[in-house]
C-alpha cells in the first residue's frame, strides 16, 4: 500500500469533525515532508480542512453546509503534547459543565505545569494559568475538581453554600481510589482547598485515617474564611473554616 492510499485510509476513519495532526497519522518523522503534498491534495479536494499549520480537521457535513469541528474538539490538540496530556481546562467553563453555574465563559482557561497556553483565534479564546501539579490523562479530572474548590467564592451566578451542596453529592458517589488520589493531589493546593475538602469528607462520614493527611497539612492558627457555619455544613468548626 503507498502512502497515499495509507493516509487517505487513515482519516477515512477518523469521524467528521475530528481535529487531528502528524502524530495522530501512523507515519514515520522522514515521512512528514511526502505526507504534507498529501495532506495538501486532501485539502484540494475538499475532504480535509486546515485549521493551523500542522493541524487539520474533517469537516462536518450537514444538510446545511459543512461545519468545522464542536468547541471542545478545537481545544484538544492544545491540551496535548505528543500525543500526551499536558493541560486541562479549567476556570468557568469547567465549573458550568460540573452544574455548578450557568454562566458561560466567553474565555476559557488553560492549566498546565510545563507550557503557557494562550489562545486568541476567531471565537476561540483563552487565557493561561498554572497548574498545581504535573498534568496528566490520570489526574486533570481531579484537577479540576480541586480547581473548584479553590475558587469556590469566586463561581459567577451561585453560592458558596449551593456549590458546597453540589461537590459534596459528586464526593460521595466518588470510591476511596478516587478519593485517595484527590487527597494527595490536595495537599499540592492551598488551605482552603484542604480545609474544605476535609470538612466535606468528615461529614460524609470518611474515617479519621483518611481526613488526618489534610488535618494535618493546615495551620491549627489559620482561619479560613469561605462564609458557611455549621448549617451549611455542620463541620466546618473542625477545620476552621468560617
Amino acid at each position: 500500500m503507498n502512502l497515499s492510499t495509507q493516509i487517505e485510509k487513515q482519516i477515512g476513519r477518523f469521524p467528521e469533525g475530528k481535529i487531528f495532526g502528524y502524530t495522530d497519522l501512523d507515519i514515520s518523522r522522514e515521512d512528514y515532508q511526502s505526507v504534507a503534498k498529501i495532506l495538501e491534495r486532501l485539502q484540494n479536494k475538499g475532504l480535509i480542512k486546515k485549521m493551523s499549520n500542522g493541524v487539520f480537521y474533517k469537516p462536518v457535513k450537514t444538510a446545511f453546509g459543512e461545519l468545522k469541528p464542536d468547541y471542545n474538539e478545537q481545544l484538544r490538540p492544545f491540551l496535548f503534547e505528543n500525543g500526551r496530556r499536558i493541560a486541562y481546562v479549567t476556570g468557568t467553563y469547567l465549573y458550568n459543565q460540573l452544574g455548578l453555574t450557568t454562566q458561560l465563559a466567553v474565555r476559557v482557561k488553560i492549566a498546565s505545569r510545563s507550557k503557557r497556553i494562550s489562545i486568541n483565534r476567531g471565537a476561540l479564546k483563552a487565557d493561561a494559568v498554572k497548574s498545581y501539579a504535573e498534568v496528566t490523562e490520570s489526574n486533570y479530572t481531579v484537577l479540576g475538581f480541586l480547581d473548584a474548590l479553590k475558587d469556590i467564592r469566586k463561581i459567577p451566578d451561585t453560592t458558596v453554600q449551593n456549590s458546597v451542596g453540589i461537590l459534596s453529592a459528586k464526593i460521595a458517589e466518588m470510591d476511596e481510589k478516587e478519593i485517595a488520589r484527590m487527597i494527595k493531589y490536595a495537599l499540592m493546593y492551598p488551605p482552603r482547598v484542604r480545609a474544605l475538602l476535609g470538612a466535606i469528607l468528615e461529614n460524609l462520614g470518611k474515617s479519621e485515617n483518611i481526613t488526618t493527611p489534610l488535618l494535618n497539612s493546615i495551620n491549627p492558627l489559620t482561619k479560613i474564611e469561605l462564609g458557611l457555619d455549621k448549617s451549611d455544613l455542620p463541620t466546618v468548626e473542625n477545620w476552621n473554616i468560617v
